[in-house]
């Protein structure tokens, strides 16, 4: 970070904290970083945090495992792409409030719910 190569540690330390720069190790047991098409799993990662000028950095090192994003939830995944199963995990609730709202009927609020996955207000606005 600074090509301290060969400095010592201790010293190290002591010039970050003269810089305002506050270091802590963070005991994580798992780091998860989620991109469009991919989970980067890390177990065993050595996690710092840094506090420099009221802004907190992050530096993670190990080896990732890498998995398609939803891999892990593949079961779960395709009970919502049966649009049934969806439908049926929407609570009446919320699809009573659909139908007051959007004066619709509760099939019609089930599946407006189920399309924006459970999100009332958009599926109020997809109905009116």
């Amino acid at each position: 970070m600074f090509g301290g190569g060969g400095m010592n540690p201790r010293k190290m330390q002591q010039m970050m904290k003269q810089m305002g720069i506050d270091v802590t190790d963070i005991d994580a047991e798992e780091v998860i970083i989620r991109t469009a098409d991919e989970e980067l799993v890390f177990s065993d990662a050595q996690v710092t945090r840094m506090d420099a000028q009221g802004t907190q950095t992050y530096q993670v090192v190990g080896e990732p495992e890498t998995r398609e994003r939803g891999a892990s939830q593949a079961d779960a995944g395709d009970a919502e792409d049966d649009s049934a199963g969806a439908a049926e995990a929407i609570p009446d609730e919320d699809v009573q409030l659909v139908v007051e709202r959007a004066g619709v009927t509760p099939d019609e609020a089930r599946e407006a719910l189920a399309m924006e996955d459970g999100d009332l207000a958009a599926a109020i606005s997809r109905l009116e």
